[in-house]
């Protein structure tokens, strides 16, 4: 490589880096905890002792309620509100219900309540509003982590800051060999000035932890075009399923049928699968016209991948059946492999300890440009090269 492609790169991964390096830190600083939410909930909320402990929700293991039961007592808690999710844990006997004054109600407006359903005993509800303590911090975390506070273009923004983090990444390994290339894997000048010591542990650091960084990086660029994608499942995909509805008039919610007839024409649809949620008519992930039952997989990985059977809302017929394009299943194992939370809390230290390298790269990658921008005057500055020299 010649002098003059090396200065290309250099520019590449100064600006790339330059760019994004206070948002990277946020982000890090912000996933730490959210890689452990399972266990600070664990750990800050009760746990409820279930009539059934160790039947999942989801199966159909005799003694749980009827689901239009459990329906009938989350709307009797939020009277002139309509259904908008039911979602199953497959472990225990516990489900959720979402609720909202309306059908297209944004997130904001959504009550969740929590149930037993071996005993129809409300667990608890939660609202944006009524989130307190450690809950309502975690959902801050959340929202700074996802968009910033800011909906959709906060999360466009911060998926365009990690393009530049995985931009920054490649011009990186791109510069390693030329800049380490006199030197042995690992070699730390200690002995050194700051800046060159500072330099070693930022090249190593970085050259560790570079493939896991190209993971969450691209993840987490992918995670940010979640409403894109979504969009363009329901406008492509779901549509192709019910266009024989096309045109109708939205379903009103007092002609809703029977959710456990839909769901029994849904698993004889697919019958060997475990159903993760219903989206109710009108929400984002079903039409005006149908109960959407999603199914997922049996593995850590394959759990992810959801299979959607939509049954008409009025009378409880199976409709069609689509397994997600490969753009929604892109995204679907993007979550899990953005937070490290498909292997259990060993992944999950292991995560955590590779967004402190990244943190460490990310701040040292700061202070040598500083400092190479402190080792000259302003005139030399600009036209001289802000990254550090090739190794010697």
């Amino acid at each position: 490589m010649n002098r003059a492609t090396i200065k290309a790169w250099v520019w590449v991964h100064k600006w790339t880096s330059l760019v994004c390096t206070a948002f990277l830190l946020m982000l890090c600083l912000t996933g730490l905890p959210l890689i452990f939410h399972d266990e600070i909930d664990w750990l800050t909320e009760e746990q409820p002792a279930f009539g059934m402990p160790g039947v999942g929700s989801s199966s159909t293991a005799p003694g749980l309620l009827p689901l239009d039961d459990m329906l009938a007592r989350a709307l009797a808690n939020r009277p002139g509100e309509v259904p908008l999710y039911m979602a199953f844990d497959n472990d225990q006997p516990s489900m959720t219900i979402t609720t909202g004054p309306r059908a297209d109600s944004p997130g904001s407006e959504m009550t969740i309540q929590s149930f037993d359903r071996s005993t129809g005993e409300l667990i608890g509800a939660v609202s944006e509003d009524s989130a307190s303590g450690v809950g309502a911090v975690m959902h801050f975390l959340l929202e700074l982590h996802t968009d910033m506070f800011l909906g959709l273009p906060g999360m466009l923004f911060l998926g365009a800051m990690g393009a530049a983090f995985v931009a920054a990444l490649v011009s990186g390994v791109v510069l390693y060999a030329p800049f380490m290339r006199k030197l042995d894997f690992g070699t730390l000048r200690t002995t050194r000035s700051a800046r060159t010591k500072w330099l070693d542990y930022h090249n190593h650091l970085g050259i560790v932890a570079l493939a896991w960084m190209m993971v969450v990086g691209l993840t987490g660029v992918i995670n940010a075009l979640a409403v894109p994608i979504e969009s363009a499942w329901k406008a492509n995909e779901l549509a192709a399923m019910t266009a024989e509805y096309a045109g109708r008039d939205p379903l009103d919610p007092a002609r809703y049928g029977s959710i456990d007839r839909a769901m029994a024409a849904a698993r004889a649809a697919l019958p060997d699968n475990n159903p993760q949620f219903i989206a109710f008519p009108g929400g984002t992930f079903s039409s005006n016209h149908h109960y959407a039952v999603f199914f997922q997989g049996d593995t850590p990985l394959t759990e992810r991948l959801l299979t959607p059977a939509l049954i008409d809302a009025e009378n409880g017929t199976f409709t069609a059946a689509r397994a997600m394009p490969w753009y929604y299943q892109a995204l679907s194992l993007s979550r899990p492999l953005h937070f490290g939370d498909y292997g259990g809390l060993p992944l999950k230290l292991l995560w955590a300890a590779l967004t402190l390298f990244t943190i460490h790269v990310l701040g040292t990658g700061l202070y040598l440009w500083l400092a190479k921008r402190r080792s000259h005057t302003p005139a030399q500055a600009v036209v001289l090269t802000p990254l550090p020299e090739p190794a010697e």
